[in-house]
């Protein structure tokens, strides 16, 4: 209804007929000029993102398989148009080389940019032996031409891109080998079977005759496989688990490219000869080079200041052909934390990425969940390299601050409301991941927990946020089952004087099928289980908190709002403080 209210042109990516329309229409429009094409691309990459929330926010109750497959054929319907608008748009830009000549130079050079993509090129138009590198004053990046494009008419393009429409193509490829493995398996399962019926049919002489044969074959075979699983294992190597490594701060297409036919004055003609082949790539060669040092490429990257790199990012190239990020034909990176740069050599022109390793947050620190007012609160998870506050309130959140080395980074992404679903893809994409996965108990050394204790946590734990503030108790070494709660009306008095008594803290244990308060405190020496007096066992921590807190303090648990204790289960369920503490 919000959509159809507006009226401003843009289709509703949900509908075939809409985004059908609107990609066609785009595709004929002739218009090839960068900054309409980066205006164009801004609504573009509006339709994927919601697209993708509905992928990721809607419950699977809501959502069908054939609208899940639809929406992720229109993202990547939307995603290779954008990239071939920019490749047009180069071309457009490369028959009219005069327009953008250096006078310092004789060459060609433009940078055009925007909050999402900075385009940068560069045209070898004086073909000068001693020309050796170029810097984009305006974007900082640069790189050093090898000879054999010094002497030819050659382009070098680096259009750097803030979304990573790359990566998500790795995923879909590895889905597609999984269901070609089994269906492989199945095949070979029947046909082993087959062969085996035959094999029991024959007589004595027959068997032992085919059990040489087969005990031949395996020998040969296991020969063969062990060489193969070598080379393999040394190309393994080089590959990217993106279970591990996340993309940070986008993607650099970096491309050596050749001139298309230039426009020429004739008279009062403009002139300019049409050719139907697209955009075309400079056939570079390392190869032919006769020295192996002037193969070698050298590019200095700019980093963006929107993202935190707490450490050296790992710079992969993209491999086309396998579909997956590659770290072989990469060497000599320097990273400059100071100046914001890095500087790597290449064996050829790739599209790059600078990845960071995942997991470099977990184990958290400290946390802490804490009601701030009415359906608000405060979420605070401290790490080993930054400390993380996000304020919930009603059914949005808002990052509040982010510091690191005491010092607040992000500036553009504090203050504003989202769903918690953008909130985590923004802070994925900036650096700042507090959001585990699937397989991140393989990276990080935690503490193994009961998954019992994990699958029960949220449903007792964030209904009562609203008067109890929750935090990671110093025992946590003792068991992975501590955690400490604050009373509500404690809470209140404390955040009006701005400070916490460690004696007001009570400490509770729940395992997923029972509740308990317990005995000791947290500045007991030894742990218990022993119950405190008058207490007793319940399911969940909710229906034990009632038996300590007011009813006051209840029956305002019982108005919050539902839409604000789904935010902070969401929250809760995506960080784990649990399970990474």
């Amino acid at each position: 209804w919000e959509h159809y209210l507006s009226c401003d042109g843009i289709p509703d990516p949900t509908v075939p007929q809409e985004i059908n329309t609107f990609m066609s229409l785009w595709r004929e429009d002739q218009d090839e000029d960068v900054q309409l094409v980066m205006e164009k691309g801004e609504t573009v990459l509006n339709l994927i993102e919601k697209l993708q929330l509905l992928l990721m926010d809607t419950p699977t109750g809501e959502i069908t398989a054939k609208e899940a497959v639809q929406y992720q054929e229109s993202i990547v319907e939307l995603q290779d148009l954008l990239h071939q608008k920019y490749n047009e748009a180069t071309q457009h830009l490369l028959k009219v080389t005069s327009m953008y000549e250096d006078s310092e130079t004789g060459n060609m050079q433009a940078v055009i940019k925007d909050k999402n993509v900075t385009f940068c090129i560069w045209v070898n138009l004086k073909k000068k032996v001693r020309f050796k590198n170029h810097v984009f004053s305006d974007a900082q990046h640069g790189f050093d031409v090898p000879k054999s494009l010094v002497l030819n008419s050659a382009a070098v393009r680096i259009l750097h891109t803030c979304y990573d429409h790359v990566s998500p193509l790795w995923l879909h490829v590895v889905s597609l080998k999984e269901t070609s493995k089994n269906t492989e398996y199945v095949n070979e399962t029947e046909e082993e079977t087959e062969k085996k019926s035959v094999i029991l049919d024959r007589s004595s002489q027959g068997i032992w005759f085919g059990f040489v044969c087969s005990i031949t074959e395996v020998l040969l075979l296991s020969v063969v496989e062990e060489a193969g699983d070598k080379e393999e294992a040394a190309a393994a190597a080089n590959l990217v688990d993106l279970q591990q490594f996340l993309p940070v701060g986008g993607v650099f297409h970096i491309n050596a490219l050749q001139l298309p036919p230039q426009v020429m004055e004739v008279n009062d003609w403009t002139m300019v000869e049409l050719v139907d082949v697209g955009l075309e790539v400079y056939p570079y060669s390392p190869e032919e080079a006769e020295d192996a040092t002037e193969s070698i490429i050298q590019i200095t990257l700019r980093l963006p200041d929107n993202v935190v790199y707490f450490d050296s990012p790992v710079v992969a190239r993209w491999d086309p052909e396998a579909q997956q990020w590659r770290t072989d034909g990469i060497s000599t990176v320097k990273y400059e934390a100071q100046e914001k740069s890095i500087t790597f050599e290449m064996g050829g022109f790739y599209t790059v990425a600078l990845l960071q390793d995942a997991h470099l947050n977990m184990p958290y620190k400290a946390w802490e969940l804490q009601p701030t007012g009415v359906d608000e609160a405060l979420l605070v998870v401290t790490t080993s390299l930054a400390k993380i506050q996000i304020q919930i309130k009603g059914n949005q959140c808002m990052l509040s601050s982010v510091a690191v080395e005491e010092e607040n980074v992000l500036s553009h992404m504090t203050g504003k409301w989202m769903s918690p679903a953008t909130l985590r893809a923004a802070l994925k994409r900036a650096g700042v991941n507090i959001f585990p996965g699937d397989c991140s108990h393989n990276y990080v050394p935690v503490t193994r927990k009961v998954s019992a204790t994990v699958k029960g946590f949220p449903v007792g734990f964030y209904h009562p946020i609203f008067h109890f503030l929750f935090t990671l108790s110093c025992l946590k070494t003792w068991g992975p089952e501590h955690m400490c709660v604050l009373p509500a009306e404690a809470v209140r008095e404390h955040l009006e004087a701005d400070s916490v008594q460690d004696n007001n803290w009570s400490l509770y244990m729940f395992n997923g099928q029972k509740a308990q308060k317990l005995k000791i405190t947290e500045t007991s020496e030894a742990f218990s289980e022993e119950i405190e007096e008058d207490s007793e066992f319940h399911s969940t921590l909710y229906h034990l908190l009632k038996d300590f807190a007011s009813k006051a303090a209840m029956d305002k648990v019982e108005g919050a709002s539902c839409l604000f204790t789904d935010v902070v289960y969401q929250l809760l369920l995506t960080t784990r403080v649990l399970t990474y503490s």
